[in-house]
């Protein structure tokens, strides 16, 4: 019984962690990195194809982003998630790789004329379309035994629809272990779904700290403040543009809408249109309404009951084909634009940003976390000037952020969450800055539990409790784009495909052989 730390470690995204029990190779989530890329995370130390299982916490894409890549290099194994994560996944895997073609024939347009370099997607629609092919659904709360000696069972982790903590029970050699990984633990009396559900015991917890350093400033009333920016903004005679998740935080939005609507909160503005520019967070809408019963709060359900849709609200436009994206920003009107991507680092956002951030009557309204290296972060941090689609822009509009509209629990949450989990022999900290991280061990250390944040490399053995090694961490001489680093991870998975091919022709005849040379 074997964990290997490789994704998320000192960081927020990217999350991956390996186990290996019971003769079998597993990964824990898949994700793709965002933002700054400031640690060298270690390669899963085997070839994809080798992969038994992923088990996935949740669609977000620094959790699942990777999993077509995956399957790319040769993976043919379950992708075991709950039921609304395998929905969620069906479209944003799709999205992900469209984005990833999209930007290779926009990249290669411009490589053409300059002569530079031809640019390879990070994976293909094809590539996304076959790894959907694997993925296994499950409702929350029910064990399921994986293979001999593995059972795993989905926990509620109130992030995003879908979002899991998951336990793993292990039996090896006369061994019995308990293993829980928190996924993103979601934020208290949030809109729409259910609060997290805790866990009952654990031997080991691999925990997320996102924000292990600090406390959500809470505003007393979050319509209210909400409104009040929506009204400043609308007074100037200004737009709200905000760039939102497409797969969680547009839904909350709507919801609160269709309460400030409902209630007439924005008076003579009562009528102002409010665009959703996102394909992927109109499909997304839909996955909501078909998982309400299982996922959605009390409050929710309420609007249900009563025959409502509780995120349907009025003035509601829709923007799917690139034209209508384009006719928003012909309408001269005060408008709420809410498109992704939530971090302003791809998507249609980008190109509402190049129109509206020059113009000091509107508002830039951030509702999420902000990843180092980001153009959200940049933004929030008072850049002047920003490059769009190879243009300066100036950053006139006011830049506002919307406090404590966060899916992840703050530090008191993820303390609760722990405190409910008996029997820990230890926490390991992962998926957060390194001041959060290491402020959120010491923290648990100081309570009484035994905690640790291990750096990409780091293993440990489960069954006897001990670390084979601890790693330190590895700098990147410079901080590399996400981009360049899974594109070499792309060419690391090519390299374990061809050697795959190789090692299976063992016993082949010279002429095989000879023409399998020929072939590479």
């Amino acid at each position: 019984m074997k964990l290997l730390f490789i994704g998320a470690t000192h960081e927020v995204t990217g999350s991956c962690t390996y186990l290996e029990a019971c003769g079998k190779r597993i990964l824990i989530d898949y994700g793709m990195e965002q933002g700054r890329d400031v640690y060298e995370n270690i390669r899963v130390p085997c070839a994809p194809s080798e992969i038994d299982y992923v088990f996935l916490t949740h669609a977000h894409i620094d959790h699942s982003g990777l999993l077509p890549l995956l399957y790319a290099g040769g993976f043919r194994g379950e992708i075991h998630a709950t039921q609304a994560t395998v929905s969620l996944c069906q479209i944003m895997l799709r999205d992900s790789a469209h984005i990833q073609e999209f930007e290779a024939e926009w990249r290669n347009r411009k490589a053409k004329r300059s002569g530079g370099d031809i640019y390879t997607p990070l994976y293909t629609m094809q590539e996304a379309l076959g790894s959907l092919e694997h993925f296994v659904p499950h409702p929350y709360g029910e064990k399921i035994s994986i293979a001999d000696g593995i059972t795993i069972r989905f926990l509620d982790a109130g992030h995003l629809l879908g979002s899991s903590s998951i336990e793993i029970w292990l039996e090896e050699n006369g061994i019995s272990k308990k293993l829980l990984f928190s996924g993103d633990i979601g934020n208290f009396h949030q809109p729409l779904i259910r609060d997290p559900q805790y866990a009952d015991t654990a031997d080991y917890v691999i925990m997320e700290s996102t924000y292990g350093n600090r406390l959500h400033e809470k505003p007393k009333n979050y319509i209210q403040d909400f409104v009040q920016i929506l009204l400043e903004t609308f007074q100037r005679g200004g737009s709200v543009i905000i760039p939102s998740f497409a797969v969680g935080r547009t839904q909350e939005l709507l919801y609160f809408l269709k309460q400030i609507k409902d209630q007439n909160l924005l008076g003579k503005y009562q009528d102002v249109p409010i665009y959703v520019d996102s394909p992927l967070a109109i499909e997304a809408t839909e996955i909501f309404q078909r998982n309400k019963e299982s996922c959605f709060d009390e409050e929710a359900l309420a609007y249900v009951q009563r025959g409502e849709n509780p995120i349907g609200v009025s003035g509601l436009r829709t923007a799917v084909t690139s034209e209508a994206s384009m006719a928003i920003n012909a309408d001269t009107r005060s408008k709420i634009v809410i498109s992704a991507s939530g971090m302003c680092e791809a998507g249609r956002i980008k190109h509402h940003l190049k129109h509206n951030l020059w113009k000091p009557e509107n508002t830039i309204l951030f509702v999420g976390y902000q990843a180092v290296g980001t153009l959200g972060r940049r933004l929030l941090e008072g850049a002047n000037y920003v490059t769009l689609f190879g243009e300066s822009v100036k950053v006139a509009a006011q830049i506002r952020q919307l406090q404590g509209m966060s899916g992840h629990a703050d530090q008191k949450g993820l303390e609760l969450w722990i405190q409910h989990v008996q029997q820990v022999k230890k926490v390991f900290v992962i998926h957060g800055e390194t001041t959060a991280a290491d402020t959120f061990t010491a923290l648990l250390n100081e309570q009484g539990i035994s905690a640790y944040a291990p750096y990409s490399g780091t293993e440990f053995d489960v069954a006897s409790g001990q670390f084979l090694h601890e790693a330190e961490p590895v700098y990147l001489e410079k901080p590399k784009s996400v981009k360049a680093s899974a594109t070499y991870d792309r060419l690391q998975i090519a390299l374990d495909r061809v050697t795959a091919y190789i090692q299976n022709a063992r016993g082949y005849s010279n002429k095989e052989l000879a023409k399998m040379a020929d072939q590479l």
